[in-house]
């Protein structure tokens, strides 16, 4: 093992946009598990936009990372001490980490993971919360029906892409809205959308554009982004219309709050706007554990990975990734992973 554990620290609230000096990349002691303990050298790390919200002084719907600590996120890691009669030396774990590259920790929430049955970083990803929330915000909020009309924002990413791959499996037109050329080819070549929307396009009329993909009107909008994007769809929904509300990520970093769509409009459609935070949600994943891994398997949902090296990079990747720079599911290699050819 290396000497030392690299860690990244919240430094400072941001305020607006994040920049590099809110945080700070420290080097500690590795720690040494306690009984009834094991230490893990994280292998991947996630980088999600909720991490917006935590680095906040305003109350959130999780506790917020005091300063000093290390930022929050998903890992995998493998165990390399143990004093845990449940986790050995060469287990693979998906937990709660953070942004550091060891940990100790007493399991509380940690799941061993099988290496030959997915790759590890798909604990993270389409196998991962990722692809439990869009497959929760879908099918027990949406409730898509074959033949209607399913619109998901910020489609290429890792929350969208599951979205739209699954409204086609069960029936449904699938329209993505994504920004730039490149996304927009994925997510209809290789994920099989039914059309795409470049929200960045110069000149594109979003409303027109939108219009054009969705003749018949929307049924269900797997809402990601807000602003621009959610006032473009909202008047174009049918009536009684889902809204399954999974994130706004345009407004993560406003100090302000900007015009939206009028509201008033989902009234007089009756249309059920549902926000949910997928945590609340894990203990009921059966149908996503029936559905979504035979899927992956089978090639029937694709998924794409967006990796930097390096924890010392995930700040600038993290900025990157509230910016729309990412293409696919952003994660951190923290260290080597055996399981990788």
């Amino acid at each position: 093992m290396p000497a030392s554990n690299r860690r990244v620290l919240l430094k400072s609230h941001p305020q607006g946009e994040p920049t590099a000096a809110n945080f700070d990349v420290v080097e500690s002691p590795i720690p040494e598990p306690k009984e009834g303990e094991y230490l893990s050298r994280t292998i991947w790390l996630s980088l999600d936009p909720y991490m917006r919200g935590r680095m906040s002084e305003a109350r959130g719907y999780a506790a917020n990372v005091k300063l000093g600590d290390p930022m929050v996120g998903g890992t995998v890691g493998q165990v390399v001490k143990s004093r845990a009669a449940n986790f050995r030396e060469g287990d693979f774990v998906v937990e709660q980490s953070g942004w550091q590259s060891y940990a100790a920790s007493k399991g509380e929430g940690a799941m061993k993971l099988d290496p030959k049955a997915a790759p590890l970083s798909t604990a993270l990803s389409v196998l991962g919360m990722p692809g439990m929330t869009a497959w929760w915000g879908l099918m027990q909020i949406g409730k898509p029906k074959a033949g209607e009309t399913v619109v998901v924002s910020a489609a290429s990413g890792a929350v969208g892409s599951v979205v739209g791959q699954l409204a086609k499996l069960h029936g449904c037109r699938a329209v993505g809205i994504a920004g730039g050329g490149a996304k927009c080819d994925y997510v209809m070549k290789e994920l099989g959308f039914d059309a795409c929307v470049d929200y960045r396009a110069a000149g594109n009329d979003l409303f027109k554009e939108l219009r054009a993909a969705a003749p018949k009107g929307i049924d269900v909008y797997f809402e990601n982004v807000g602003g621009a994007v959610q006032a473009a769809v909202v008047p174009q929904l049918n009536d009684f219309a889902r809204v399954p509300l999974c994130g706004l990520i345009s407004q993560y970093n406003a100090t302000e709050m900007s015009p939206g769509p009028d509201w008033r409009l989902l009234l007089i459609k009756r249309a059920t706007v549902t926000g949910f935070i997928v945590s609340d949600h894990f203990g009921e994943m059966d149908g996503f554990r029936k559905e979504v891994p035979p899927a992956v398997k089978a090639g029937k949902i694709k998924y794409r990975e967006d990796i930097v090296h390096g924890i010392e990079k995930a700040p600038e990747a993290f900025i990157g990734l509230l910016k729309g720079r990412n293409f696919g599911k952003l994660l951190v290699q923290v260290s080597e992973d055996p399981t990788r050819k």
